[in-house]
């Protein structure tokens, strides 16, 4: 199951759990992981980009050790909300994955631009950052959506 939005989202897990957010990119896949109770959201691994079988086993591996019940993708949309090649390339990987729990595909419009901007007040160094940026959007997203989750 996919959805786009948080109630429908809510409804495929109806006692709740431990969720994973995904920032997808083309050379890694930033992950984060929240409390069962939905409450906070904190960076996880990142796990760089191999063949799809690689990813998706390192991703399954994950998700049984944390026992997650949940995903939250972030969709990469267009500033004015249309969809980009790369939001279908996050469709498509979301599909490829579908069989892991049930999916919530969460808009990541400013995710990356949020956390750039956080470490650069804290004076972290372009290696820093790079090391730290696609693991703190995850956070960022999966914080989003579970605080949308908690109102839904």
């Amino acid at each position: 199951m996919i959805a786009t939005a948080a109630a429908e989202f809510r409804a495929a897990l109806p006692d709740g759990g431990r969720l994973i957010g995904l920032d997808v990119g083309t050379k890694t896949i930033g992950t984060a992981l929240c409390d069962a109770g939905w409450t906070f959201a904190s960076p996880a691994l990142l796990v760089r980009r191999a063949k799809f079988t690689k990813d998706k086993a390192a991703l399954a591996e994950l998700i049984a050790a944390q026992h997650v019940a949940g995903i939250v993708i972030g969709l990469p949309l267009n500033l004015d909300g249309s969809e980009s090649p790369r939001s279908q390339s996050t469709r498509a990987f979301a599909r490829n994955i579908a069989d892991l729990g049930p999916i919530l595909l969460w808009d990541e419009r400013w995710s990356t631009q949020a956390v750039t901007r956080t470490l650069i007040e804290q004076d972290a160094s372009r290696a820093r950052r790079a090391e730290l940026v696609d693991k703190m959007a995850a956070a960022y997203i999966l914080q989003g959506a579970i605080d949308a989750l908690v109102r839904a």
